[in-house]
Parts: C-alpha cells; structure tokens; sequence
C-alpha cells in the first residue's frame, strides 16, 4: 500500500551507546546499516556497557576517520584515533544474554574509556557479521545476523508518535521534561507522513529500494529518560509510555526490522507498507 510517508532521518552509531551519526545515505546490508554498532564497550567481566549503566557514553562522539578508524572526542579528554583491529584471536563478550565473540580493539582505548567512565572499560570490535551473532529465532528466520545492536538489525520510529507521545507529556506530571527528541531513542530510520502508531501494525515494509520484515516491537529500556545532550536522567518519556503506550505489557515506541537483501536508503525514499 503505497502512502505519503518517507524517510526524514537516517542514524548510525558505530559504537553501540555512542552518539550518532546522521547521514543522508547509507547501505544496508544483512545485518543492518553499514558501520552500525560494530564496536562496544565490554566491563571487567566481558558484559556489554551501554548508557543503562553510563550515561555518560552519550557524550562520546566516534566519528570515521578513514581506513574504518574511529577518532573518538569527549568532554575533558584528549582525542582518541583507533585502527580496526587484525584479524586474529576472538574472545567472548556478553551482550545482554547473547554470547559473541569479538575481537579486543585497542589497549589504549580501553584506558581512555576507563578513565573517562571512572570503570575498567575494554573496546571491542565484530570481526565477521555474518556468523557472529544469530537473530533471536523467535521473530528471525535461519541465517539472521546482527551486529551489537539490542537485537534486530533496525529500528524504524515515526515522528507522528512522537509528537503524540510529547502530547501526553505536556499534559503529565512531569511535563517540563517535554518535549523529548527522537535521538532519545537511537533509531537507524525515522519515516515522516504517518498516522500517530500506525507502525504498531506493520508487517513488512519497504523504504525506497530495501524491503524489510517488521521482526517485533521495540520495548523500550532506561536510556530513553538520557538527555543525549547533558548525560542527565529523568522520568520521561518513560512515565508517559508506561501510561498510553504499552503493548503485551511492555512499553512500548518503534518497531525492529530485518533487512529482506541489501540496498541502500537515502532520505527523501517513500515509505510502502507491503503487508
């Protein structure tokens, strides 16, 4: 069903919790947009950081800088340029329940990580997408990878739901933490023209040339109440979400998506929901 929706925003986050980028092209492949989340950060113990526990990390900018190197700047530190690491030796990490193995990037990253966050931090990148990391066979089909995204290979928000979504703020009991941006909730595509939550019902979809599978909901976790400008915390939009916008129980903004072949998306591509 063709609609007047397309695609306003583009993100990309190379480093999973890290700020974004905002690019107004970019390639998918099978296991998300190209350069999405193939790095993070892992604790003492191998477990994942993201600003759940940090929320400082929303501060950090890693910004391209050729050859697959990041040059990373935060508030107080000198900056950091880091290479993509050799191939060689993989160690498993934990991604929330996930086991991956991924290689160690970078011993002058981790302590630059670890002293920024005032934690022993170590930098580490997917070597090979393709095989490292199956999508939860529940909502996936065999051969469904991701990188060191929460999930899915894609999150797709609307901009109508969350304009209502700061309607309900503005009238909550927290309403000058209103309105909230999007980049509140990390998405890799932000589509403009629909009607408020009308991606709750979507089962597959296509963006300009890329089609993809509508996986699951997207139940939403603390980072959302991070002022991706400031680090600080606060109640909304969670609060309001929990109140108008749960699904199954869960709380609930932007629906998770599988690429169905690779291509590329630029923004400005209309948006037709296929089923």
């Amino acid at each position: 069903m063709s609609t007047n929706a397309l695609l306003s925003a583009l993100h990309i986050y190379p480093v999973k919790s890290l700020r974004g980028l905002t690019p107004e092209v970019a390639d998918v492949e099978p296991w998300g947009l190209a350069g999405d989340r193939r790095w993070m950060l892992v604790d003492a113990d191998g477990r994942v950081v993201t600003q759940r526990q940090q929320p400082r990390l929303a501060l950090v900018t890693a910004e391209p800088s050729g050859g697959g190197s990041l040059r990373f700047t935060a508030p107080g530190r000198q900056a950091l340029r880091v290479a993509v690491p050799r191939p060689g030796t993989t160690e498993p990490v934990l991604i929330f329940k996930d086991k991956v193995e991924a290689v160690h990037a970078d011993t002058a990253a981790d302590s630059w990580f670890s002293d920024y966050l005032g934690a022993r931090s170590r930098l580490m990148h997917m070597d090979d997408p393709s095989v490292r990391r199956p999508v939860n066979p529940e909502y996936s089909i065999p051969g469904d990878t991701v990188t060191f995204a929460d999930g899915y290979p894609l999150l797709v928000t609307t901009t109508a739901s969350l304009d209502a979504l700061n309607s309900h703020i503005a009238r909550g009991d927290h309403s000058s933490e209103g309105p909230v941006p999007m980049n509140r909730f990390r998405p890799n595509a932000v589509v403009d023209g629909t009607e408020a939550w009308a991606e709750d019902g979507w089962r597959r979809i296509r963006i300009g040339e890329v089609s993809f599978r509508v996986a699951r909901s997207c139940a939403r976790c603390a980072v959302p109440t991070t002022n991706q400008e400031t680090a600080e915390r606060g109640r909304e939009p969670l609060r309001s979400l929990a109140r108008h916008h749960r699904i199954d129980g869960a709380t609930i903004f932007g629906q998770n998506l599988i690429p169905e072949h690779p291509g590329t998306l630029r923004v400005g591509d209309p948006l037709t929901i296929l089923e």
